[in-house]
């Protein structure tokens, strides 16, 4: 069996990326990072990116973000993981938001 990976990119690419429809930036830090700073997207905190994989299941494309790419990493590895989710294309934004300052 193959196993899905994901692709890292930079926040470049990532923000060109979620301008098509049919992809999504999901920000994984939690709630008050997000509301301090974010770069668009839906914010889902890494501890919540399983129980809330309905928000994310309608994109073809997913781009996964956080503060330094640790928790995105994570995310995007979990993501990967998801047997339904086979023919999704799964990016992880490395360096993350600070990549980019």
């Amino acid at each position: 069996m193959v196993r899905k990976t994901y692709a890292d990119i930079d926040l470049s690419q990532a923000l060109a990326l979620v301008k098509k429809p049919d992809a999504v930036l999901v920000d994984v830090r939690e709630v008050w990072e997000f509301d301090e700073f974010n770069e668009g997207g839906i914010n889902i905190p890494l501890a919540e990116i399983r129980e809330k994989r309905a928000l994310v299941a309608p994109y073809q494309t997913i781009v996964v973000i956080c503060t330094n790419g640790v928790r995105s990493k994570v995310a995007a590895m979990d993501y990967c993981r998801v047997p339904e989710w086979a023919d999704k294309q799964i990016f992880h934004v490395k360096g993350g938001i600070i990549e980019s300052e």
